[in-house]
């Protein structure tokens, strides 16, 4: 009689951990002991790697990770990437941990922090997990934009019924039914055609008491 040992498990893997070779990363950090370790471990993990010191002020395109030292010699970089819609994912490097540091790593919007001296253990889960953050806040800013959109068209066609309510003495149904009717007509989504009710009555409304 046989006896079946522990099945194991085959995950997947992720495709985030696929994505590291992929990956174009910027190290703005000394050309010092830490500075070579981050390079060489992103390196030996697959990522194309390029460091810098000190930061520079505008980056590459299609840069996806940013390795940053926060040195109190750079506290007051203001530049403009840290905090564009398109930023790359940030990990601040750190050797000192005080309030001043601390607020620089908030200020610059760090997804994840990784502490001098840098070892190679740990490197790569700071590094996958700042990527899943900042995939999930993107995700998060797109849904928000959308109901933000979505929240303006709803009150475009409310805006532009009541036009068509007042203009020509019909209902609420008929007005917009016939918003609807002319969207299809035109291929256009009803809140195209509603800005265009509300920018005729604008125009047809100049000069009137």
């Amino acid at each position: 009689m046989s006896v079946e040992g522990p099945r194991r498990t085959i995950r997947a893997t992720p495709q985030i951990l696929k994505d590291l070779r992929s990956l174009r990363v910027l190290v703005f950090h000394p050309d010092d002991a830490d500075g070579k370790q981050l390079t060489d471990q992103l390196q030996r993990i697959g990522c194309q790697v390029q460091a810098f010191w000190p930061p520079l002020p505008t980056l590459p395109e299609g840069v996806d990770a940013v390795f940053l030292a926060v040195r109190p010699d750079c506290i007051e970089l203001g530049f403009d990437w840290f905090k564009a819609e398109t930023a790359p994912t940030l990990i601040a490097v750190v050797t000192y941990e005080n309030p001043t540091i601390v607020e620089a790593v908030l200020h610059i919007g760090a997804q994840a922090v990784l502490g001098s001296p840098v070892r190679s253990f740990g490197l790569l889960s700071a590094l996958v997990v700042a990527r899943q953050v900042h995939g999930q806040a993107g995700t998060a800013c797109r849904k928000i934009r959308k109901l933000e959109a979505k929240l303006v068209g709803v009150r475009q066609i409310e805006e532009a019924k009541s036009i068509l309510m007042r203009t020509r003495q019909i209902s609420d149904g008929a007005a917009y039914d016939l918003i609807r009717d002319q969207a299809m007509t035109k291929r256009v989504t009803t809140e195209v055609i509603a800005a265009a009710i509300i920018n005729a009555n604008e125009i047809l409304s100049i000069g009137k008491s």
